[in-house]
């Protein structure tokens, strides 16, 4: 498994629709995140793109530095840009940050925000377009000179001078639940990413996408975005997910899935009606609930659990053939340690070892009476207790 944390760039906090609890999310936090998120061994980030976020990719490039071996996971937005500009940025950002770049295709579910980029596409030719885009930004990041004359996209003699350092051009990740999106996976994606559906549900997508991808000779992978909320028990974790929807009343619901209602996105038509804004109905599969989904648009899910039932839901998803998971969890800071230390020793992770600070002796936790290092977890407790350090021996 590959996995992947999320930064917050549209804001953070405790509880779902309430500024109590919420936290500014400036420079400084999303560096604290992306620096946790390294440190820990997560695979790389998710930078999230849109009207309510801060610049994906200036957000991004400002962590190159403050991080050593974090990939990022950055949106291009077809219809924003043209493919020759977009594989300039992806090019720069993969050779300056030393090949940690990989590419989200964002082809967007919100026509009034789309209509506020200046996009006035339909659904259906909003794909279009990606598929034209994705034709001419391939070629380019390969090398070619490049000539084309599509209905939405038009170049002629273009070229990118200078290439991206991962061959043949970093990897490319996009999701969509519409046919349409999955045409397009199949035909130039490395990655097809689902949000958390239950089980069936997301074996029926993968065996469609992997279906459509052999017929044109190509392998696509999977991955799958979800929030979690783990604890050392069901009974904490089922508590915090409570706690994270209890300050969400009936009327901030009925006008989040007002909002939500006017997506022309499958995928967020799918995420609405696994919960049909009623909040008594929100576990849809074991571990699995759709609390998110009640505030928050796209990612609408969560796995809710002991360390010991997440994983095994993960394995479960890992078993169809998902092999990375983007993680998420509120706060984001301190979700981004329990998310690691409590499901990295349980799970097939290919993760970079944690991070050891510069000089230091080997972790061990706060030293009893000043005196005596804690004991060793080991046998049955080794996953709920104890460093990550510890429980990874």
């Amino acid at each position: 498994m590959n996995v992947f944390w999320f930064i917050p760039s549209h804001g953070d906090g405790r509880y779902l629709g309430s500024a109590e609890g919420a936290r500014t999310v400036d420079h400084d936090y999303i560096r604290q995140i992306a620096q946790a998120a390294d440190r820990l061994g997560y695979h790389g980030v998710l930078v999230p793109t849109g009207k309510a976020c801060e610049d994906a990719w200036i957000a991004a490039a400002s962590l190159i530095p403050v991080t050593r071996r974090l990939k990022f996971l950055v949106a291009v937005r077809p219809g924003l840009m043209s493919p020759s500009a977009a594989a300039r940025m992806a090019a720069t950002f993969d050779r300056f940050s030393d090949g940690r770049l990989l590419v989200n295709v964002v082809t967007g579910g919100d026509p009034h925000e789309l209509a506020g980029d200046g996009i006035f596409l339909s659904h259906e030719e909003r794909y279009e377009q990606t598929d034209e885009f994705m034709t001419v930004w391939r070629r380019l990041m390969q090398g070619e000179q490049v000539t084309y004359n599509g209905k939405h996209v038009r170049t002629e003699d273009s070229q990118l001078l200078f290439p991206p350092l991962q061959k043949p051009y970093p990897p490319v990740y996009f999701g969509g639940s519409s046919p349409a999106a999955q045409s397009i996976a199949a035909e130039h994606v490395d990655f097809y990413l689902t949000w958390g559906e239950p089980i069936e549900d997301v074996a029926n997508k993968i065996a469609e996408v992997r279906a459509q991808a052999e017929k044109k000779g190509r392998q696509v992978r999977f991955g799958i975005r979800l929030h979690v909320i783990v604890r050392e028990t069901e009974q904490e974790a089922w508590a915090a997910a409570n706690r994270l929807i209890s300050r969400l009343d009936d009327d901030t619901i009925a006008e989040a899935q007002s909002i939500l209602a006017r997506y022309d996105s499958v995928g967020q038509r799918r995420m609405s009606e696994l919960h049909k804004g009623d909040r008594s109905a929100l576990v849809i599969a074991p571990n699995l609930w759709a609390g998110i989904g009640l505030a928050r648009g796209g990612a609408g899910t969560a796995l809710v659990g002991s360390a010991e039932a997440v994983a095994a839901r993960m394995r479960e998803y890992f078993e169809l053939g998902i092999e990375t998971f983007v993680l998420s969890g509120y706060p984001h800071l301190e979700e981004a340690y329990r998310a690691a230390e409590l499901l990295f020793p349980l799970l097939p992770v290919k993760s970079h070892e944690p991070l050891a600070p510069h000089g230091s002796l080997e972790a061990v936790g706060e030293l009893i009476a000043y005196n005596k290092p804690p004991r060793k977890v080991t046998g049955p407790q080794a996953g709920t207790g104890g460093t990550l350090h510890e429980r990874a021996k």
